[in-house]
């Protein structure tokens, strides 16, 4: 059945797949920043929050990945624009329905662990920030976490790409969510130190808006330094989804033998990428 407005339909599959996103993966972080108050209780560890976001990567794209594609991430969307002939009337949209479905899970999250944000952080300060919003490690400086996240960005967009083309042998369409919520979960693993693993524009802004609206005066800057860190999140992953992208079309894709078969005969689309967290 052809729907009406289909681009207000992929739009829509971008808002709610990246709510669906954050609700999982702010919503780990929650459960472990908050979730053990008495700490005594205890409430997950790091690994708890590289499985969640990873979890919610996948849910998310089987949620939206038919109707959108399931970029939910500004990088991705921009990566795919340049390298795979996304059409560039619809950057921005995509890029504001991700945004503002960052923004809408980040709320809910907000207002559900709202009694156990206060029983921990009554004050709301960058002790608990970071359940929203990424920021350097302590120590690390803006120059690494600006190389982090870039390095981050790259792997996820060049195995993304691996991934999702036709004549690289990927998963079929029902294993792929499920490899690259893997995806970010590794990613997590081995490059969540530094800067929280943004990796994605839209993920880290929208919460962080909602948390700044909502009472953390300090979510524009790092929580563990007195920089203005906002902009950093947004501008590295671009840099790193486009290089991620090069890499692979230029350092992979060029030189695998033709393939006769479409991405629809294998389930899976070119034009479906995903996020991250």
């Amino acid at each position: 059945m052809k729907t009406k407005h289909p681009f207000l339909g992929e739009l829509s599959g971008e808002m709610l797949g990246t709510a669906i996103l954050v609700l999982f993966g702010c919503g780990v972080v929650a459960q472990v920043v908050a979730g053990g108050f008495p700490k005594s209780v205890g409430a997950g560890d790091h690994n708890s929050i590289a499985f969640g976001w990873g979890l919610g990567v996948t849910m998310a794209v089987f949620v939206a990945g038919r109707i959108s594609g399931a970029h939910l991430n500004p990088a991705v969307t921009v990566a795919l624009t340049v390298f795979r002939g996304f059409e560039r009337r619809k950057v921005l949209p995509f890029i504001g329905a991700q945004t503002a479905g960052a923004f809408l899970g980040a709320l809910i999250v907000r207002f559900v662990y709202a009694d156990q944000i206060a029983a921990v952080d009554p004050g709301h300060t960058r002790a608990t920030q970071g359940i929203f919003s990424t920021s350097p490690g302590e120590g690390v400086s803006i120059t690494t976490a600006f190389a982090d996240q870039v390095v981050g960005t790259a792997l996820l967009v060049m195995v993304i790409f691996a991934l999702t083309s036709a004549i690289n042998n990927p998963p079929m369409a029902n294993m792929g969510p499920v490899i690259i919520g893997l995806l970010v979960v590794a990613i997590g693993m081995a490059w969540g130190t530094n800067a929280g693993y943004a990796i994605n524009p839209a993920r880290d802004f929208g919460p962080r808006l909602a948390s700044w609206i909502s009472g953390y005066q300090d979510a524009m800057y790092s929580a563990n330094g007195p920089e203005l860190y906002f902009w950093l999140p947004i501008v590295a992953p671009i840099i790193g989804g486009l290089l991620g992208g090069a890499l692979f079309v230029y350092g992979i894709e060029r030189f695998l033998p033709p393939d006769d078969a479409r991405p629809d005969e294998i389930g899976v689309s070119e034009a479906t990428a995903v996020p991250h967290r």
